[in-house]
């Protein structure tokens, strides 16, 4: 049987995770690559919320030489609407939401304060260009700014260690 790994921040994954899933956030998933390629006894279905992390994940553990693991295409988003199981703890915002509010406040703001004050107009258009870049790259530095704050921690740390072991647990490869 496969193992599923959720590579999603602890606050993500306590909001909502597939069950069974352990929890290896995608930094710690990265430092770890070898270990993980070097010690899975099971073949590996790696989830994210829609699927850019978990190919992240994928692609850096096939680097580090383990290179049948799956990506749950659509990641949890998908499974939830084929109506998956899921364990659901407190609710939050995710983070691409929370970005989309920020960054569209922060323009809003900016459009309306270019009224009175010119040069506040730079900031709608450095909002727009971190927007563009976050859509070239697949990443976004203000979600990653948004995950530090006290409201996207979660109540309990994930324990790395605890889920390396979980990868680790002799069962034989699929």
């Amino acid at each position: 049987m496969p193992l599923l790994v959720d590579v999603r921040t602890p606050a993500e994954f306590e909001d909502a995770h597939v069950p069974g899933a352990i929890n290896l956030p995608l930094a710690a998933l990265e430092w770890h690559a070898e270990r993980v390629s070097r010690d899975a006894t099971e073949q590996i279905v790696l989830v994210c919320q829609n699927g850019p992390r978990a190919k992240r994940a994928q692609a850096r553990l096939a680097a580090a030489g383990l290179t049948d693991t799956v990506v749950l295409e659509g990641g949890l988003n998908a499974w939830e609407d084929e109506d998956g199981p899921v364990v659901r703890g407190p609710e939050h915002w995710a983070l691409e939401r929370q970005a989309r509010l920020v960054a569209g406040s922060l323009v809003l703001v900016a459009a309306l304060a270019s009224l009175w004050w010119t040069p506040a107009a730079f900031v709608a258009a450095f909002i727009g260009a971190g927007l563009v870049f976050a859509g070239l790259t697949d990443t976004c530095g203000m979600a990653l700014l948004l995950a530090k704050l006290p409201y996207n921690r979660p109540t309990t740390k994930v324990d790395v260690e605890a889920s390396l072991a979980r990868i680790s647990r002799a069962g034989g490869r699929v």
